[in-house]
């Protein structure tokens, strides 16, 4: 029988290699398949340090992991503390009942419940269940991943420690919510945005409100029941494990997302980024459309868009920076466990217009470039 210190001490040896090992074998694979692919059919060991395309992509893809990595481990434990010592509850009676009120409690409480955008849709989905207006609990899904302390940092580390870059993506981001908050307030309700299942789950969620507290949701995470009493053996193995299913989730598409930024920066002929980069609405359209589909967690999306810094606009950038945590492919799909197809597209429909049309006023300010170098 596997005992809960074997338990724990599996977990602590799956976030090591996960986050030390496995990146680097991922870039030793990808630089071998690119230099099979971009270098002479006679190669030798020697090209493969001198290939400039291979340096490029080396360089970008290691400098994006490994300044990335401090952040992720502070973001997924703390992501886990929250999760393990905070209720839903304790969430829903600190926001205030007046509208205007509840949203700007909504968009600032991230400051002090630092949840990543890769674990708030599991936490919303359970508060619109238990009876949260619709609009607050998006307007808190959606700032809560930008205003969230090691966010901000990790932006400003990002961009050399340019307090502009942090002030813009919080404030914009904030501000950002709350407009799609209002709006989703006016177009949607509670009652005609979730499937039936939840609709009944709503329904009969007060007789079975001790049942579900230690069950998984759709994500894969585990949320424990707070309010249950642990010795501190049991709490460290709890945060231990959900801080290796939150590492499993976050560090893949931190991966997958700087693998497919080097690779675009080294591979794609710097003319046509640059034609497409410091056009001002076609560089929003596609950072916007990097953001969904890299689906890299917001603690380290900043480590990505930094490396987009005079190639494309700065506006584009910071619609990258907004609209990556607000929604991307993998939380659509989280999204789409609980609410209507309908709903969804009216959301990210409502998403991209308020990112897209943040981006573009960004990139007509007159004082815009000296605001991100």
């Amino acid at each position: 029988m596997i005992t809960q210190n074997d338990k724990l001490g599996k977990n602590f040896l799956i976030m090591i290699i996960f986050m030390l090992v496995f990146p680097i074998l991922f870039s030793s694979i990808s630089i071998l398949m690119l230099s099979i692919h971009f270098s002479l059919p006679n190669i030798q060991f020697k090209s493969l340090t001198d290939n400039k395309m291979l340096q490029g992509f080396s360089t970008i893809f290691l400098s994006i992991i490994l300044e990335a990595f401090p952040f992720i481990m502070v973001g997924t434990i703390l992501a886990s503390i929250i999760q393990i010592f905070v209720t839903e509850e304790t969430l829903a009676k600190i926001i205030p009942k007046n509208k205007f009120l509840g949203l700007l409690s909504a968009a600032l409480i991230g400051l002090v419940f630092p949840i990543c955008d890769c674990a708030i849709v599991p936490v919303v989905r359970k508060l619109i269940k238990k009876g949260m207006p619709l609009h607050i609990g998006i307007t808190f899904m959606l700032s809560v991943p930008i205003i969230n302390p090691v966010v901000l940092a990790s932006t400003y580390y990002a961009f050399s420690n340019n307090i502009y870059i942090v002030i813009m993506r919080g404030g914009l981001g904030i501000i950002g919510a709350m407009i799609i908050g209002n709006v989703i307030s006016i177009i949607c309700d509670n009652s005609s945005v979730l499937k039936k299942v939840d609709m009944d789950f709503q329904h009969h969620h007060r007789h079975y409100h001790h049942h579900d507290s230690d069950c998984q949701c759709g994500c894969g995470h585990s949320h424990y029941n707070s309010g249950k009493k642990h010795n501190i053996g049991l709490t460290i193995m709890e945060v231990v494990d959900h801080t290796t299913i939150e590492l499993n989730d976050v560090g893949r598409f931190v991966i997958i997302g700087a693998f497919l930024s080097s690779l675009m920066q080294t591979v794609v002929p710097r003319k046509y980024i640059l034609l497409v980069g410091h056009d001002k609405i076609y560089s929003i359209l596609v950072m916007i459309g990097l953001a969904f589909l890299l689906a890299v967690c917001s603690e380290t999306d900043a480590f990505i868009a930094r490396t987009f810094v005079g190639q494309f606009t700065t506006g584009s950038i910071i619609a990258f920076l907004i609209f990556g945590p607000m929604i991307d492919i993998k939380n659509t799909l989280m999204l789409s466990e609980t609410f209507k197809s309908r709903f969804i597209i009216k959301l990210i429909f409502v998403i991209f217009t308020v990112c897209f049309i943040i981006g573009a006023v960004v990139n007509y300010l007159p004082f815009k470039e000296g605001l991100i170098l």
